[in-house]
């Protein structure tokens, strides 16, 4: 009897954990737990330098790394690798130098880019088979380096940036059909200021775009801009273009931050969260900002000088299921080598844990995908681009894939997180054979239990914009991280 009302009482708290995170109230969260999973050994044996990570429907983890291999392949080549969430991996395929993170679409398959070799988009499946979808001289005559992970928007095509090429040079926003028909929706640069700077941002969006509930497309530029240190832009997915916000536009003290390299997180107060990795205070900050473009700026790291133990040159943001926002600094920290930080909505950070490089080496570079994600487990993952095992010696130096526990609840997630009635969808999770039960908002649909960690269902025709649940057979609700709208 005690164990059971200890197991009742868990599932209450996960339960609460998660409405009040739907309903943008943040919540302390648990005592954390890190654990370094893997550590890359690169070339000749596998990859180097992970770019970051994805869930499977499968329950895997998927991600790409910028180099290495393994004969026939060369140091230069990259690899795409799975890995379980107790670290064994798998090596599937090496080519081509600097892969994007992949991105998980509604059939299953994964799809990413190549910035050298013509700059490819490609899918893999989840057994490893690779196939290319648009062919290098087509992709390279409308932008090219796609550094950044593409996003698959509401209507199923995938939407993604090029940092070069386009009508100016200055590199594109682009969207691709599942089957590889690619379309460039916009060319960077059309207007430069007397400082030549390009007004919009051009050459150098790297970040991934996010789909707001609007149905438009969010991202940013790394630089350029009115003032030169970075942009903050909207498209809609027929791409009609918008900048809503240069940073640095109080100088020389650049209080708004500036070049950012983390994709922004729509919160669920509707505003966007995003990170600086420069200014404020020379460190980078942690912002909000309205749909229309009004900013304000959270917290300033490195505050207080000195060591920065909070961190500086955040990288990395998300939003988790505790209604808190999670990410990671390049540098700072105990050890000067990042950290994993906790900010919540209005601004209050907490330190979780300072690499040491033997457990992971941030890096203050530029990432081309999420460096940190939630699997639906409640645990967080993430990737380092350098340190490892051995990281004394440099031996084994190639970068770590890592675990956090903060004791939060399992989960489901929506493929997508939106679509209209009688559109299909896939909920991921954990443990869901034997399902008795999902709603839409409270609205039974049917469905089928895919395998342990998929359910295969179809919105149905009553159901209005709301979180999605699932009974599982042990009689536990999982409720939907994200609000699933219904147009």
């Amino acid at each position: 009897m005690k164990h059971l009302r200890q197991h009742k009482a868990i599932r209450i708290v996960a339960t609460l954990a998660l409405t009040l995170a739907l309903a943008g109230i943040a919540i302390p969260a648990q005592a954390q737990t890190f654990t370094s999973l893997h550590s890359f050994a690169g070339y000749p044996t596998e990859g180097s330098y992970p770019t970051g990570l994805v869930q499977g429907a499968n329950g895997y983890l998927y991600g790409t790394t910028e180099s290495g291999g393994s004969p026939p392949s060369s140091d230069v080549a990259g690899s795409v690798f799975k890995i379980s969430t107790t670290g064994t991996e798998t090596i599937f395929d090496f080519c081509c130098a600097s892969w994007a993170a992949l991105a998980l679409a509604t059939n299953g398959d994964f799809y990413g880019s190549t910035n050298s070799s013509g700059s490819v988009v490609y899918k893999v499946s989840p057994s490893g088979v690779i196939t290319t979808l648009c062919p290098s001289a087509n992709c390279a005559s409308s932008g090219y380096a796609p550094d950044a992970a593409m996003v698959q928007a509401s209507n199923g095509d995938l939407y993604g940036t090029t940092e070069a090429g386009g009508a100016y040079g200055q590199g594109t926003i682009f969207k691709v059909t599942l089957g590889g028909a690619l379309t460039t929706l916009y060319s960077f640069c059309e207007h430069q200021n007397a400082e030549g700077y390009c007004l919009d941002g051009g050459s150098s969006p790297y970040t991934a775009l996010v789909q707001g509930t609007d149905g438009d497309l969010y991202g940013t530029t790394q630089d350029n801009g009115a003032y030169g240190s970075g942009t903050i832009f909207k498209i809609t997915m027929a791409g009609e273009f918008r900048t809503l916000h240069a940073f640095c536009e109080v100088t020389p003290s650049c209080p708004d931050g500036g070049n950012p390299k983390a994709a922004l997180v729509q919160g669920a107060d509707g505003n966007f969260y995003g990170v600086t990795s420069s200014g404020g205070n020379g460190a980078g900050t942690f912002f909000t900002m309205t749909p229309s473009g009004a900013l304000t700026t959270l917290y300033t790291f490195c505050l207080a000088g000195g060591d920065c133990t909070d961190g500086n040159h955040p990288l990395a943001l998300m939003l988790a299921t505790d209604g808190n926002f999670y990410g990671l600094t390049g540098n700072g920290g105990a050890s000067d080598y990042g950290t994993i930080f906790q900010v919540t909505p209005s601004g209050s950070l907490t330190t979780e844990h300072s690499f040491v490089g033997t457990d992971g080496a941030v890096n203050n570079n530029f990432y081309n995908g999420p460096m940190l994600i939630q699997d639906t487990n409640g645990t967080f993952y993430g990737v380092t681009e350098q340190g490892g095992a051995n990281y004394a010696t440099c031996s084994t130096c190639n970068g770590t894939v890592f675990s956090l526990s903060m004791g939060l609840g399992p989960f489901v997630k929506t493929l997508p997180a939106s679509g209209k009635v009688g559109s299909k969808v896939k909920i991921l999770g954990n443990k869901l054979t034997g399902a008795a039960s999902v709603t839409f908002n409270g609205v039974a649909a049917t469905f089928t239990v895919a395998s342990s960690t998929e359910i295969t269902t179809t919105v149905p025709s009553d159901a209005t914009t709301g979180v999605v649940q699932v009974v599982t057979s042990r009689g536990t609700t999982l409720t939907s991280n994200l609000v699933f709208t219904i147009p």
